[in-house]
C-alpha cells in the first residue's frame, strides 16, 4: 500500500471545466473521470483486466451491498476488497444512501440512522453514519462516501429541508468516525433537491465540516437533464476550488460532456454495462441498438474508430446473431465497448480542456451524436 497522500491537482482549466489528477494511496486517477460501477465487487461479466484495458482508473462498489453479502468483515479478513475482487487501483464505495430511497418499502429512517429489511432475505439491519464508515473501512475504499438520505423527486420543500439538515448532521457524524491515513479520502455529500437556496446551504455546512472531496447528490432520480445541470453547476460553483466534485450517478454521454463544462470532475452510472447487457452500444454518433434486424447482413464493426474487442474482432453482424440467440458473450462485447467509449470520452474531454478547445469538442460531439449511425451499406 502507498503511502502517498489523498490531494486533488488541479493541471488545466476551460472555462469551469477542470482537468486535474487525484492521488490516493492505490493509485492516480486522472479527471474528468469515469467510475465504472462494480456494485457487488465486480463489474458484471468483466474481468478487472477487461475493466482496466478500456482505460478505467478507479471503481465503484456499494456498502449496502457488500454489507449484506458477503459481509464486510469477512472482505476485511480476505485481505479488503482490492485483493477480494483483484483490483489492484483505486476504489471509491457508495454509502448506501441511495438504496436508503430506493427500498423506501423496506427501511425506516431515524435521527440515528436507517434501519432496514435485507432485500435478500428479510434479516434486519441497521446502518448508522458510524457503521457506514466503518464498513467501508473494513472493505479498504480509497475514497469513503458519508452516509446521506438521497433525497426523492417530486418532494415538498419542508421535506427536502428537514432531510438535507439530517444528512448534514450525519455527515459530522461519519467525519468524526473516519479514520484519517495516508492515501484514503472522505468525500461529503450535497444534497437540497432541486431547491437552489437548500443546495447551498448544504454546501455551505459541509465546507464548514470540512471534507478531501465533495459529492453532489439527489439528482439524476427524475427531474429532468436541464434541473440536473443547473442544480450540478449551482454546487459546483458554490464548492472549493482545490476539492474534487463527483456527480453521483449520472450518466448519458450527452450528461457527462455537459456536467464537465460545468466544473464537474468525477463520475459513476450504471449505464454503460446495463446497456450492453440489453444490446445498446454507444458510439460518437450516438447509440445503436443491436438487436435490431438492420445489422444482420453488417460486416462493420460498431464503431470503425474504437480499440475494443467487440470493434476491432467482431462485426455488426455478429453481434446482432449473440443476441438474437441470447448467447452471453454478446452482453460482455458490448459491456466492454461501452466502458471504453466512455472512458475513450473521458480523454477527449481531458484532452481538449489540456488543450483550451472545450466548446469546440463539445460542438463536435453534439454534431456527430445528431447525425446518428454511418450510413447504411448498399
Amino acid at each position: 500500500m502507498s503511502e502517498a497522500v489523498f490531494q486533488y491537482e488541479l493541471l488545466a482549466e476551460d472555462g469551469a471545466a477542470r482537468r486535474g489528477r487525484l492521488t490516493t494511496a492505490h493509485g492516480d486517477v486522472d479527471t474528468p473521470a469515469f467510475m465504472p460501477v462494480g456494485t457487488a465487487a465486480t463489474v458484471k461479466g468483466l474481468l478487472p483486466a477487461q475493466v482496466a484495458e478500456t482505460g478505467a482508473q478507479i471503481l465503484l462498489a456499494n456498502t449496502y451491498h457488500l454489507m449484506l453479502r458477503p459481509g464486510a468483515e469477512r472482505v476485511a479478513a480476505l485481505g479488503g476488497l482490492h485483493r477480494f475482487m483483484n483490483w489492484p487501483g483505486p476504489i471509491l464505495t457508495d454509502s448506501g444512501g441511495y438504496q436508503v430511497m430506493s427500498l423506501a418499502g423496506l427501511r425506516q429512517i431515524s435521527e440515528d440512522g436507517v434501519t432496514f429489511k435485507s432485500h435478500i432475505d428479510g434479516a434486519r439491519h441497521e446502518l448508522t453514519p458510524e457503521r457506514a464508515v466503518e464498513i467501508q473501512d473494513l472493505l479498504d475504499a480509497d475514497v469513503t462516501m458519508v452516509l446521506d438520505e438521497c433525497t426523492p423527486f417530486p418532494v415538498e420543500r419542508d421535506l427536502a429541508a428537514r432531510s438535507m439538515e439530517r444528512s448534514m448532521r450525519w455527515a459530522e457524524r461519519c467525519k468524526t468516525a473516519f479514520r484519517t491515513r495516508p492515501g484514503y479520502a472522505l468525500f461529503g455529500i450535497v444534497q437540497g433537491s432541486v431547491v437552489p437556496e437548500l443546495r447551498l446551504a448544504s454546501v455551505e455546512a459541509l465546507t464548514g465540516i470540512g471534507f478531501d472531496g465533495y459529492a453532489i447528490g439527489g439528482l439524476a432520480v427524475g427531474e429532468g437533464q436541464e434541473t440536473m445541470l443547473e442544480m450540478a453547476a449551482l454546487s459546483a460553483e458554490a464548492l472549493p476550488a482545490d476539492k474534487p466534485r463527483y456527480l453521483m450517478g449520472v450518466g448519458k454521454p450527452a450528461d457527462l460532456v455537459a456536467a464537465v463544462r460545468r466544473g464537474i470532475d468525477m463520475f459513476d452510472c450504471v449505464l454503460p454495462t446495463r446497456s450492453g447487457r440489453t444490446g445498446q452500444a454507444f458510439t460518437r454518433r450516438g447509440p445503436l441498438n443491436m438487436r435490431n434486424a438492420r445489422h444482420q447482413s453488417d460486416p462493420r464493426p460498431i464503431d470503425p474508430d474504437c480499440v475494443c474487442p467487440a470493434c476491432t474482432d467482431h462485426s455488426r453482424a455478429y453481434l446482432h446473431h449473440l443476441f438474437r440467440c441470447d448467447e452471453m458473450l454478446g452482453p460482455v462485447l458490448l459491456s466492454s465497448h461501452n466502458l471504453h467509449y466512455y472512458q475513450a470520452l473521458m480523454a477527449d474531454l481531458r484532452a481538449a480542456i489540456a488543450e483550451g478547445r472545450l466548446d469546440e469538442m463539445a460542438g463536435n460531439f453534439a454534431r456527430a451524436e445528431a447525425e446518428g449511425d454511418l450510413p447504411p451499406l448498399d
